[in-house]
Order: structure tokens, then C-alpha cells, then sequence
């Protein structure tokens, strides 16, 4: 949805999400803009509204992160990821996890969650009294991690941060939510990503998700997928009816959150970035920064600042810009600070170098 902007779905924004297999929520503001470079008339209210209707929830999801998913597709998906949540977890809980009972925090938490929602901070003074001999951050984590739960909205600027209530999912949603892993999640799983990403390869589909041996799933699915192979002769799959345009069809301008799916969905971020500006996309392993593409590929970062009435957006370019791109970005850069600022305020545009 980057190559033009696309109504939005009469399904609702929630189809949307679903066709960029979800949008990552460790921030509140990312999912908005995310859908705003992509929807024509986006509306903040619209994705509020598909939140407050339980059609998407924010859940730990892919590589251990909050995502915005759509309902249908976390129910889905979600025993694909529990084996890979609970490597995450035992991988950030090296050396405190002694006196940690797992099965017997997870049970404590879903029913402390079920009762009613509640915060993880009141969660922690709860299993501390229940489980006194486990590390505090450990209890919270191996809840987080193992039992499935949902951030319930508020009504905020953006919609549904910083609440912190959190309700297990499947009495929040009405649904069952399994945890165990089943052949119909795991192909779920990639059958979304392909829907989203592909053509992708095996590594990809893994370093997009964090779940490891995706290569059987892959391998049960080939016969209704598609498969090509790129430069360095890497085998790539996609769905057959997928769009694939030609690789001169034009892309314009457009602006990216923090942590966009399209930087985050390949092992090998070359396709969309050049690697000598990796580092300043991501300086470390958990920062991906606001990026802007030209011609589908990414030509700087950008940050939205205010100062009292005046909300300025500075481009760091990684080379020189044509006249006729400067003036593209300007406007769309323009358009960005009103949707996320409002009207009643003076919005500049300013360039430096990287």
C-alpha cells in the first residue's frame, strides 16, 4: 500500500491491518502513521474506533513486541508463537529465573488478569506474595510472555496508550486463544507474512516473526505457493495470486513511523536499504527511526519536533535530493505534521545531511 494510497477496505480499517500482517505498538503513535502513509482519508478515529470494537487488539506478538493485530488473525496465529515467546523469555531472564515456577505463574496470572483488568504492576505485587522466592521483573515477564492478554483502550490523544490494563484475551474477546503450536497456526503464520511480504525467503519469513524452523511449514505449503529466486539465487515464496509490479513502475514519496513492518519484515533489509546507512536507521538492535523513501527505497530518516505553535519536520537526507523530490517531500512532509499535530498549527519543513 506504499505504491499508492488505497481506500480504505469496506471491511474496515481492520483489513488493513490484517494486509500488513499487523503494525508494531511498543509506542502508541507508529500504527497511526503507519496507516496514514498508506490509507487515503485516514482518520486517527477510524483505527480508535476498530480498537474500542475489539476487531484489533494490542498483544505481545511477533519477536516478543507489542503488535496491533486484527482479532481474527492473533487467534490464529498465536500457537505458532509461544515456543519462540518462551525462548525470548528465558533468553532476558538468564540467571533470574531460580525459583521461578512457570506453569504456576502463568496460572496465577490468568486468573488474577481474568478477574477483572488490571495493571501489571498490581499483577507483580500479586505473585509476590503467591511466589516470594522469584525474582520480581522475572514473575512479570514469564506472565507477559506465556499467558495471551490484550491492553484494554482508553480515550487519549492516541487512542489507546498509556493505559496499562491488560485482560486475558479469551475473555476479553470471546474467543479461544490456543497457545499450543498446531500445523494450522504455523501456516497461518506464514501464509499472513507471504500475504504481506512476499516474495520472501524461509529466513525472512523467521527473522520477521522470531520463530525458528519455519523451512517445514514452508515445505507443507509449497504446492499452493509460488516460488522464484533472486540475485544471490535464494529461494523465494509467494501467494500465486499476489501483486508482483514490474520493477519500474514509479513509487512516490512517503514517510514511515519508528519500527514500520517494511524495515523489519526481511533478513536482508537491502532491498529497500542501502547498507552504508544501516547503522543510522538503526543504531542499536531495538531503534528503527521514522524513515522517508524515495522512489521505494530509503533516502533518510526524518523527526517531527513542536516548539509552542510551530511543529517543524527535519529530513536527514542520505544524498542529494532533486528539486522535483525536495518538493514532494516538502508537501507530504507538511500533510504528516497536520495529521499528527492539527490545523491550528504553523508547520515547517527543514533538510540537513546525515
Amino acid at each position: 500500500m506504499l505504491l499508492a494510497r488505497e481506500a480504505t477496505p469496506k471491511a474496515g480499517v481492520g483489513a488493513a491491518v490484517s494486509k500488513l500482517a499487523g503494525l508494531q505498538a511498543q509506542l502508541p503513535r507508529p500504527p497511526f502513521l503507519g496507516l496514514w502513509s498508506r490509507l487515503e482519508g485516514f482518520t486517527r478515529a477510524s483505527l480508535a474506533g476498530a480498537i474500542a470494537a475489539r476487531e484489533v487488539v494490542r498483544v505481545t506478538s511477533m519477536r516478543g513486541t507489542l503488535h496491533l493485530m486484527t482479532t481474527r488473525d492473533y487467534v490464529s496465529i498465536r500457537g505458532a508463537l509461544q515456543a519462540m515467546l518462551t525462548k525470548g523469555m528465558e533468553g532476558a531472564l538468564r540467571g533470574r529465573m531460580d525459583g521461578l515456577d512457570v506453569p504456576s505463574v502463568v496460572r496465577d496470572a490468568r486468573a488474577f488478569f481474568d478477574e477483572e483488568p488490571r495493571t501489571f504492576e498490581e499483577l507483580r505485587t500479586r505473585l509476590e506474595a503467591l511466589h516470594p522466592a522469584a525474582n520480581e521483573r522475572a514473575l512479570g515477564h514469564a506472565a507477559r510472555m506465556h499467558v495471551p492478554l490484550v491492553m484494554v483502550p482508553t480515550e487519549t490523544r492516541w487512542s489507546y496508550a498509556p493505559t496499562t490494563d491488560w485482560a486475558v484475551a479469551e475473555s476479553y474477546l470471546g474467543v479461544p486463544v490456543a497457545t499450543a503450536a498446531s500445523p494450522a497456526a504455523s501456516e497461518a503464520l506464514v501464509t499472513m507474512y507471504l500475504a504481506a511480504f512476499g516474495p520472501a525467503s524461509v529466513r525472512d519469513a523467521q527473522a520477521w516473526s522470531g520463530v525458528a524452523n519455519l523451512a517445514p511449514t514452508f515445505e507443507a505449503l509449497r504446492t499452493k505457493l509460488v516460488t522464484f529466486h533472486d540475485g544471490k539465487k535464494r529461494e523465494l515464496f509467494d501467494l500465486p495470486k499476489a501483486p508482483r509490479p514490474d520493477e519500474e513502475t514509479p513509487a512516490p514519496v512517503r514517510f514511515l513511523p519508528e519500527f514500520d513492518n517494511l524495515l523489519l519484515a526481511y533478513a536482508d533489509r537491502a532491498r529497500v536499504v542501502d547498507a552504508a546507512h544501516a547503522k543510522a536507521i538503526s543504531p542499536t538492535s531495538t531503534q528503527v527511526r521514522p524513515t522517508f523513501l524515495v522512489d521505494g527505497d530509503v533516502a533518510g530518516t526524518w523527526r517531527l519536533e513542536r516548539a509552542r505553535k510551530t511543529a517543524t519536520v527535519t529530513l536527514t537526507r542520505f544524498s542529494t535530493l532533486a528539486k522535483k523530490t525536495r518538493t514532494a517531500l516538502e508537501g507530504e512532509a507538511l500533510t504528516l505534521a497536520h495529521f499528527v499535530e492539527g490545523d491550528d498549527v504553523t508547520c515547517e519543513v527543514a533538510f540537513d545531511d546525515a
